[in-house]
C-alpha cells in the first residue's frame, strides 16, 4: 500500500473516463516484440505492461481490450490512428509529436552483437565506413540510430539479431536481454561492452487526448513507480533492477 511520501492519483473524473475509454472500454495496444515488457501470446499475453493495463482499465472503472503487436511500430500506429486508447512506448523526439507521454516507469539499455572473429570491441567502433549495422524497422533503437550513426549503414528487418544473420552483417543492435539471449544461443557471437543507448519506456496516449486526460495517466504512473508496483510487475516477469526512478 502506498505511504504518505507516495503520490496518489486523483480519481478520474467521468471527462477522463469518456476522453480515454469512448467506446466503454480500455483497449491497450501491447508490443509483444519486446520481451522485456511484454511475454506469452496474443491470446494470454503477460508482463509489465499487461499490468499497468489492467491496473488503469480498474481506475477507469472499464473493461480492458489488449490488443496486441510484434513491432513498437505496430503498437504506434494502433495508438495514433485510434485504434487503441493507451500505449507503452519509448520515449523519443520523433514520436512526440503525436504521443503524449508520462515519465518513464521502466529504462532498458540497447547493445550491439558482432561476430567472436569480428575486429569491433566497443561501441565507439561501429559508426565507422563499411559498418553494416541490424535494427528492427520502427523500434527506439532505430530511430536513435539513424539519428547518431553518421558512417555506418543501418539495415532494417524484422529484428535486429534475424537481418544480421540474414544478411551477414557486422554488427546486431538490439534490446541488452533479447540480444545476450541470441549470444547465447548462437555460437560465434559476443555482446559488446557498454551501451549505445538506454531506453526510457513510458506510457503513451494520443495528443490529440485532453490534457487532463494526460495529466491523469501521468499522476497513476507516478503513483505506480512510488508504490513498487511497476518494480514488483517487472521482477515478477523476470526483469527485475528496471524500473525508472
Amino acid at each position: 500500500m502506498p505511504d504518505d511520501l507516495t503520490p496518489t492519483a486523483p480519481h478520474p473524473s467521468p471527462g477522463v473516463v469518456a476522453d480515454l475509454a469512448p467506446e466503454g472500454e480500455l483497449r491497450a495496444s501491447i508490443n509483444l516484440g519486446n520481451p522485456v515488457l511484454a511475454q506469452g501470446t496474443p491470446g494470454e499475453p503477460a508482463g509489465v505492461t499487461v499490468d499497468l493495463s489492467r491496473e488503469l482499465a480498474r481506475r477507469l472503472g472499464v473493461p480492458l481490450r489488449l490488443v496486441c503487436f510484434d513491432a513498437a511500430r505496430k503498437s504506434l500506429e494502433a495508438l495514433t490512428t485510434g485504434a487503441a486508447d493507451v500505449g507503452y512506448l519509448a520515449v523519443d523526439p520523433g514520436r512526440a509529436t503525436d504521443v503524449a507521454f508520462s515519465r518513464p516507469y521502466a529504462v532498458i539499455e540497447g547493445v550491439y552483437a558482432v561476430a567472436d572473429d569480428s575486429p569491433i570491441t566497443a561501441v565507439d567502433q561501429v559508426d565507422r565506413e563499411g559498418v553494416r549495422v541490424g535494427v528492427k524497422e520502427g523500434s527506439a533503437y532505430d530511430l536513435h540510430l539513424s539519428r547518431t550513426l553518421t558512417a555506418a549503414t543501418i539495415v532494417r528487418g524484422s529484428d535486429g539479431t534475424d537481418v544480421f544473420v540474414a544478411e551477414a552483417l557486422d554488427v546486431a543492435a538490439g534490446i541488452r536481454q533479447p540480444v545476450t539471449e541470441f549470444a547465447r544461443a548462437h555460437g560465434g557471437v559476443r555482446v559488446l561492452p557498454g551501451r549505445f543507448m538506454q531506453i526510457e519506456q513510458a506510457v503513451g496516449v494520443s495528443v490529440q487526448r485532453d490534457a487532463d486526460t494526460v495529466a491523469w495517466v501521468a499522476a497513476v504512473v507516478d503513483e505506480l513507480k512510488a508504490s513498487g508496483f511497476v518494480a514488483d510487475a517487472l521482477e515478477r516477469s523476470g526483469h527485475p533492477g528496471l524500473a525508472a526512478d
